[in-house]
């Protein structure tokens, strides 16, 4: 029996990780295991690896090192950032989001409410980006937070995030002008953006910034919030007084080491690898165009990450094409990875204005590294037999 090529197109959800990346965590994963808090020599050196991430990833953040607080991935360094902000403002502190935001942003906001912290929810355009000017209207007085994510991790559209980071500098001003002294921050998730985009942190105009791992061929389990210098934050974790009290814990010495490196390798890389998904998505969806007229595509295709396909099949079940694809050697995805066994149709596929059902015969295919033509080819002749096999069905 011959085993079957298994093509893997579900970037999104999680990428593998880079050997070099391993290499550098290896000496923490076994030898170099003290606890970096500690005054010993082995454990300085441990503190010296943490604080040698922290200086790479500020590096190509534009940022400063002291800027930069360990998490345990995208999640936490969301809900850090929501949260830390608001607590520190007091009850009553509003806050915008917009509808397409990942579940770590909008599954905050009814929990929040009833403790005290209303928020606005912006919609999205049909195409998946958002009006910075709707984003401004929803703004008051009260508000201390935007959030908006700089891509999106199911349609992959980027979103205008310095346009609405120009437009808060005028509200700020304007605030100043009447005396409301409330501060106002910006937050982006760019889990979704650091393999394509650039990051730099005064270019986008952000005060605080999340980043994953296991997004950017990097470990699982590990990310970092950026905090602009003078943000007030409150802690969500109370312990030792790590990361300047802005998050206790036990750093995660190999995580860090693993990310600081991945990041690095992304963002030397990421224009060429941009182009080369490019082409290869672009050749994709022009021929399921051709074999599937009916296919829709979900958000804009131009103002869109290289790597992400996300189409409605109409006449399909999503999760029943996953796993026929999976049969057929395609690994791919319904959506976001995030939301295993929730059987509810995508909030993003909604908020542009697809129905229950074309959300639910929705499609993501996101490439990366591995993807080569070869992958491309195969789930061309793959795809439309299956499409036509569940719709006999």
């Amino acid at each position: 029996m011959t085993t079957m090529k298994a093509y893997y197109l579900d970037h999104a959800a999680a990428t593998p990780l880079d050997a070099t990346v391993l290499a550098a965590m290896q000496p923490y994963l076994e030898d170099e295991f003290a606890n970096p808090s500690s005054l010993y020599g082995t454990a300085r050196r441990t503190r010296q690896a943490v604080e040698t991430a922290r200086h790479q990833v500020a590096g190509l953040l534009g940022a400063k090192p002291t800027e930069i607080v360990w998490t345990s991935g995208g999640t936490e360094g969301d809900n850090l950032a929501v949260q830390g902000v608001l607590r520190a403002a007091g009850p009553g502190a509003h806050w915008v989001a917009t509808a397409i935001e990942h579940d770590a942003i909008l599954g905050q906001v009814e929990p929040l409410r009833r403790q005290g912290w209303p928020a606005t929810v912006v919609p999205a355009r049909p195409n998946g980006l958002v009006d910075p000017a709707a984003v401004q209207t929803a703004i008051t007085d009260d508000t201390v937070l935007v959030s908006v994510m700089l891509a999106n991790n199911e349609i992959g559209t980027i979103q205008p995030v310095a346009e609405i980071a120009k437009r808060l500098v005028a509200v700020r001003a304007d605030r100043t002008d009447r005396g409301v002294k409330l501060p106002l921050y910006l937050h982006t998730d760019a889990t979704q953006a650091a393999n394509y985009l650039d990051l730099h942190v005064a270019r986008l105009g952000v005060d605080l910034l999340t980043l994953n791992g296991s997004k950017i061929y990097g470990p699982k389990g590990v990310g970092a919030l950026y905090v602009r210098q003078g943000t007030q934050l409150e802690p969500l974790l109370y312990g030792g007084g790590q990361e300047r009290g802005r998050r206790s814990g036990t750093e995660n010495v190999a995580g860090v080491v693993g990310l600081g490196v991945a990041l690095q390798l992304v963002q030397g890389t990421r224009e060429a690898e941009a182009r080369r998904l490019l082409a290869l998505r672009d050749q994709a969806w022009r021929a399921i165009q051709a074999a599937l007229p009916d296919a829709l595509l979900n958000g804009d295709l131009k103002r869109r990450l290289p790597n992400n396909l996300n189409l409605t099949i109409p006449g399909t079940e999503g999760e029943a094409l996953v796993l026929y694809l999976d049969n057929a050697g395609l690994q791919a995805s319904t959506g976001s990875a995030c939301s295993t066994g929730n059987l509810d149709p995508s909030h993003v596929l909604l908020a542009l204005g697809r129905t229950a059902a074309e959300a639910n015969s929705s499609l993501r295919f996101t490439l990366g590294r591995s993807t080569t033509e070869a992958a491309i080819k195969h789930l061309l002749a793959e795809l439309p037999p299956i499409v036509q096999r569940l719709r006999e069905l």
